[in-house]
């Protein structure tokens, strides 16, 4: 099986490109003055139903302020959250926002350096625009469809792989644990020599392989605010994004897979024969 991304991306209109990328940044910023000032600094959770869902004001003040700008400067696109949910026809809308203000909520309360806030501008084919503010290490990731990825600004392109032997493979807990065959995917990486790593942001762990620090990132479950944005960076990096049958799909419903082409197949194989 040879794995190959042959999806044509539909062309966006510059302009809206432009704009787009341009207050996401900003949202970005604002977003990584917020969670470096107030991250395990007596945030107040909210426990739901899982241990390690939380949400705090933190979440609710920058989905709040993300909403506010982009209604005000994109009227008429709908945005989609992690607090608030859906607006009215997101649905039906050519283009939607989506936005995850802290992924990692458990690592910022605690203090661990190891969260993010995403957004991105998606459209039927998948992200347009994505961000992601890696607050701790003070860099914005941003891309935007057929103009590259970039750290800071300086242009990012994945160097491909050949082997898994030393590399990092990332990957994340279902909501209650451990996802069904994740022992055995960790096992199979092992044997061929591959590093796991379970770190607790979605869009950090994708955003490793756009980034070349992973060689591969494996989501059994997540919502689309989780990765929209870094799925935006690793398509643009030049990264493979598969759904857990091999099949490409910007945005998968059906499970994630993103990485160096040259490794794909292999680390697709561990995923798939680990789930039987």
């Amino acid at each position: 099986m040879t794995l190959l991304s042959s999806r044509s991306r539909k062309p966006v209109e510059p302009g809206l490109l432009s704009r787009a990328l341009e207050v996401a940044g900003r949202l970005a910023n604002d977003a990584t003055d917020v969670i470096t000032a107030t991250a395990g600094r007596g945030a107040r959770p909210v426990v739901l139903d899982s241990p390690f869902d939380w949400v705090t004001d933190t979440d609710r003040i920058l989905e709040r302020h993300t909403r506010r700008v982009l209604t005000a400067e994109f009227p008429g696109i709908p945005v989609v959250g992690e607090e608030f949910g859906a607006d009215l026809g997101s649905d039906e809308s050519e283009y939607r926002w989506v936005v995850d203000p802290v992924d990692g909520t458990a690592n910022y309360l605690a203090g661990v350096p190891w969260c993010a806030y995403s957004l991105a501008l998606v459209d039927a084919e998948g992200p347009v625009v994505g961000v992601v503010a890696d607050p701790y290490r003070s860099q914005i990731y941003a891309a935007a469809r057929g103009r590259g990825a970039r750290a800071n600004g300086v242009r990012v392109q994945l160097t491909d792989r050949t082997s898994t032997a030393g590399t990092i493979v990332c990957t994340e807990l279902a909501r209650n644990g451990p996802w069904p065959g994740m022992g055995g995917f960790i096992e199979r990486a092992s044997a061929a020599h591959a590093g796991v790593r379970v770190l607790g942001s979605a869009a950090l762990a994708v955003a490793q392989v756009a980034l070349g620090h992973a060689a591969a990132a494996v989501l059994h479950s997540y919502h689309e605010w989780d990765v929209a944005g870094a799925v935006a960076l690793a398509l643009e990096s030049g990264a493979l994004v598969l759904d857990r049958r091999g099949e490409d799909a910007p945005l998968p419903v059906d499970g994630l897979l993103v990485a160096a082409p040259g490794v794909a197949e292999t680390v697709l194989s561990w995923w798939q024969e680990a789930a039987v």
